[in-house]
């Protein structure tokens, strides 16, 4: 008797969204099955691997990042522009690190200034990171729309505290698209959303972004957050949770211990250089196979590997 493979159908799919604008333009979600489950459904769009950047210098990154970017970090658009051209990322991921009330406190106009300058120099999409902040973010991110105006920029993140500013700005006033952060909990996820929508926001307009942690940090509780979003919104048919999934790996992966730690400090776990590197491959790999539809990776070595996993996966 022949074996014959159980299908596993559900009457959910995530949205398409679509960053950028051009040949360049890059489409996430889609996906009606769990992560490149395609012998169940459509997978939807390939996995977008983005590179991230500051607006200051990158002091306190890798010394061979640092080296490999000194010629262009004091220019955040020349940066920018050496990245697309040199490691061919889908996206550029700026964050304001500069703009932070604790440290520079760049005033938001001059952030503004920064975003329309680096989406003028690229062809690929853009995505915005505040501060962590969210008076000051909701500040950055409505001069940010404006300036960035006709770009179809991705803004992350609106939050409880700032989705009204930023929603209003991003989704509705200049039709870029809006991050809803939510910090590992699906019912807040699910209430960012619904309230962003109530608000005036498309839900083709609006990319989640539900919380991370570098594996061995809890990635336990960030893995069964994405497991019961994409359970929800594919088996309940659960509109408010069909949005795709943007998760910022290196802002987690590169400020814990382990790719801190200088190899004086702790000559037992060898090359700082390498345990960064494995760190943020790991935290990619596990956030991909949970959900992920786009994320945002710092090291060459990391986006080369995992595009290769992706390609092989797809």
């Amino acid at each position: 008797m022949a074996f014959k493979t159980s299908v596993q159908k559900y009457q959910g799919r995530i949205g398409e969204v679509t960053l950028g604008v051009g040949e360049k333009a890059v489409k996430i979600g889609g996906e009606n099955t769990l992560p490149f489950y395609s012998f169940d459904g459509e997978v939807g769009n390939k996995t977008a691997v983005g590179m991230e950047i500051i607006d200051v210098a990158p002091e306190g990154w890798l010394d061979e990042l640092q080296a490999a970017y000194k010629d262009v970090y004091s220019d955040t658009a020349a940066w920018a522009k050496f990245v697309q051209d040199t490691y061919a990322p889908d996206f550029i991921c700026l964050r304001f690190e500069g703009a932070d009330p604790n440290g520079m406190d760049r005033p938001a106009e001059d952030c503004a200034e920064i975003a329309k300058k680096v989406a003028d120099a690229i062809e690929i999409p853009l995505v915005v990171a505040g501060t962590n902040n969210h008076e000051k973010d909701a500040k950055i991110f409505e001069k940010v729309a404006a300036a960035t105006d006709g770009k179809n920029v991705l803004l992350m993140a609106a939050t409880e505290d700032n989705y009204k500013a930023v929603g209003a700005a991003g989704g509705m006033a200049y039709s870029h698209k809006v991050g809803a952060e939510s910090s590992v909990d699906i019912n807040l996820a699910k209430q960012l959303n619904i309230l962003l929508t109530q608000l005036g926001v498309k839900p083709e307009n609006i990319v989640m972004h539900v919380g991370c942690a570098a594996v061995g940090y809890g990635f336990e509780y960030v893995s069964s957050t994405f497991d019961r979003i994409r359970l929800a919104a594919f088996g309940q048919n659960d509109k408010t949770l069909q949005m795709p999934i943007i998760t910022p790996v290196s802002f987690e992966t590169w400020n814990v211990k382990e790719s801190l730690a200088s190899e004086e400090d702790e000559p037992l776990w060898g090359s700082r250089e390498d345990r960064g590197i494995a760190l943020e491959v790991s935290t990619a790999s596990a956030v991909l196979v949970s959900g992920a539809n786009a994320i945002v990776l710092r090291h060459p070595e990391s986006v080369k590997t995992i595009r290769t996993l992706v390609d092989q996966l797809i």
